[in-house]
C-alpha cells in the first residue's frame, strides 16, 4: 500500500492537480479571488435563508470534509513534510478552491430531478455517454474512498484520542470499543436517511468548529512571540526544507510538496469530486452552491489547517520530523495551555470531528453504490461501511493512511479528466449573466 501510495502521489498526480487548479482558475476568471467575499457573504445568507436546504448541504459537505485531515493530515504532513507542508497546502488550497467552484457548479447543471448528482452525473451527462465506463470507474473508487478516507482514517483518529485520554485503560480495548460505538452511531444516523442527516450536521458542524477554533486559538495566543518564526520556517521550508530542519530528518523539497499537496486534498477534498454528491441536492442555483464550495476549502484549510499548524509549530512540542505523527502532537500542543484537561479536550474536538466526517462519507458512498448496484447495492454498502469502521480503530496508523492515499489518488484521477474535459462548459457557465455578477 505504501508503494502504491508513492506511486499514486509521485510527480504526475502533483501536476495533474495543480494544472486542473490552474486552468480551472483561469476559465473562471479566478473566482476564488473575486467572490471570496461573496462565497462568505453566501455562507451566512444560507443560514439566513428559510430555505435552508443550501446550509445543509454545505454542512453535510463541511461534515465530510472538516475531519481529522485538519488534525492529523495536517500534523502529518509537518512531520513528513517539514514546515513547509503547510505552505503547499495552501497553494493547493488556493487553486482547489476554483476547482471545487466547477465541481460544484457541473454538479447541479447536470444533476437529475430528484437531487442527485456529482462526478458520475456530469461525466455520464456532459460528457456523454460513451464515457458511461468513467463515471461507474469514479463511483467504485468513490466507494472504496469512502471505507478508506472516509471512515477507516476516521475511527482510527477517534480511537488514538481515546486512548491518549485513558492512559489507565487497556489500549486495543478501548480501540474496539471506538470503532464499535462508530459503527453503531453511523447506523443509527443512516436509518434516518439524508434528512437526518442534513439536520445533524448542521448543529454539529458549527459546534465542532467553534470547540476547535476556541481551543487552538488559546494556543496561539499565549504563544504568539513565536509567531514570525514559525511563518519563515514555513516560508523557507517550502522551498529549502534543509535549511530548516537541517539533512538528518531526510525530508527534501519532494517530500514537503507531496505531503503538503496530498494532505491538503485529503483535508479540503477539491478535485476529488466528493463534495459535489452533497450540494447537488441543494435548492440555489448552480452559482451561488458553488461560492459555498468555495467556503468549504478556504475555511477548511486556510483557517482550521492554518490553526493546527500554527499551535503546534508554536507550542514547542518535539515533532518527530521523518517519521509518522498523528493527534497526540495536537494533545501535547494543547496541554500547554490546557495541562491535564488536554488529552479530553482532544478527545472531544476529534471525536466530534470524525464522527461528522463518518456520516458525511457514509453519505456519499451510498449515494455511489446506488449508482452502481441500485437500492439493495447502497444496502449492502452500510453493512460493509459498518464493519470498516472498527476495523479502522484497530489497524496500524501508517496501513490506514496508506490505504486513504491510494484511494484518494484513485477517486481524482477520472474527476480531474472529466473537470480538463468539460472545461469550455465551464468558461461559459462563468459567461453567463447569472455567473458573471
Amino acid at each position: 500500500m505504501e508503494k502504491l501510495a508513492e506511486l499514486f502521489w509521485g510527480v504526475p498526480m502533483m501536476v495533474l492537480l495543480l494544472t486542473v487548479g490552474v486552468v480551472m482558475t483561469v476559465r473562471t476568471r479566478f473566482v476564488q479571488v473575486r467572490k471570496l467575499p461573496a462565497a462568505v457573504g453566501q455562507m451566512g445568507e444560507s443560514l439566513r435563508s428559510g430555505d435552508r436546504s443550501g446550509f445543509r448541504a454545505v454542512c453535510t459537505a463541511l461534515a465530510a470534509t472538516v475531519g481529522t485531515g485538519n488534525i492529523a493530515g495536517v500534523l502529518g504532513a509537518i512531520a513528513l513534510g517539514g514546515p513547509g507542508a503547510v505552505f503547499w497546502m495552501w497553494a493547493a488550497a488556493f487553486l482547489g478552491m476554483a476547482t471545487k467552484y466547477a465541481e460544484v457548479v457541473l454538479a447541479k447543471r447536470y444533476c437529475t430531478r430528484d437531487g442527485k448528482g456529482g462526478p458520475m452525473y456530469y461525466i455520464r451527462l456532459g460528457m456523454g455517454e460513451q464515457y458511461r465506463w468513467l463515471a461507474s470507474v469514479f463511483a467504485f473508487f468513490a466507494v472504496l474512498a469512502s471505507v478508506c478516507m472516509g471512515n477507516m482514517t476516521q475511527t482510527h483518529t477517534i480511537a488514538a484520542s481515546l486512548i491518549a485520554a485513558m492512559p489507565m485503560a487497556e489500549p486495543r480495548s478501548v480501540a474496539l470499543a471506538a470503532g464499535i460505538g462508530s459503527a453503531v452511531l453511523v447506523g443509527l444516523v443512516t436509518v434516518g436517511g439524508i434528512k437526518c442527516i442534513g439536520r445533524i450536521t448542521e448543529k454539529l458542524v458549527p459546534l465542532m468548529a467553534g470547540l476547535y477554533i476556541v481551543s487552538m486559538l488559546a494556543v496561539i495566543v499565549l504563544r504568539r512571540h513565536g509567531l514570525g518564526q514559525v511563518l519563515t520556517d514555513i516560508l523557507v521550508g517550502a522551498f529549502s526544507p534543509r535549511a530548516v530542519l537541517g539533512g538528518g530528518a531526510g525530508i527534501g523539497l519532494r517530500q514537503a510538496v507531496r505531503w503538503g499537496i496530498s494532505r491538503g486534498v485529503f483535508s479540503n477534498e477539491a478535485g476529488m469530486g466528493s463534495a459535489p454528491i452533497a450540494h447537488a441536492g441543494s435548492a440555489l442555483g448552480a452559482h451561488a452552491q458553488g461560492l459555498l464550495g468555495i467556503f468549504e476549502v478556504f475555511f477548511d484549510t486556510i483557517v482550521l489547517c492554518s490553526l493546527t499548524a500554527f499551535a503546534v509549530l508554536l507550542s514547542g512540542v518535539p515533532i518527530p520530523y521523518g517519521s509518522a505523527a498523528g493527534v497526540e502532537l495536537a494533545a501535547e500542543a494543547l496541554s500547554t495551555v490546557f495541562g491535564p484537561w488536554a488529552p479530553t479536550i482532544c478527545a472531544l474536538i476529534c471525536a466530534s470531528l470524525a464522527l461528522a466526517t463518518l456520516i458525511g462519507w457514509q453519505m456519499y458512498g451510498c449515494r455511489c453504490a446506488e449508482y452502481l448496484w441500485g437500492p439493495s447495492g447502497a444496502g449492502g454498502y452500510s453493512v460493509c461501511y459498518a464493519f470498516f469502521a472498527v476495523l479502522g480503530a484497530t489497524m496500524e496508523l501508517s496501513y490506514v493512511w496508506a490505504a486513504a492515499d491510494v484511494c484518494i489518488g484513485l477517486m481524482c484521477l477520472p474527476n480531474l479528466a472529466a473537470l480538463l474535459y468539460l472545461r469550455r462548459q465551464i468558461q461559459a457557465d462563468c459567461k453567463t449573466d447569472s455567473f458573471a455578477t
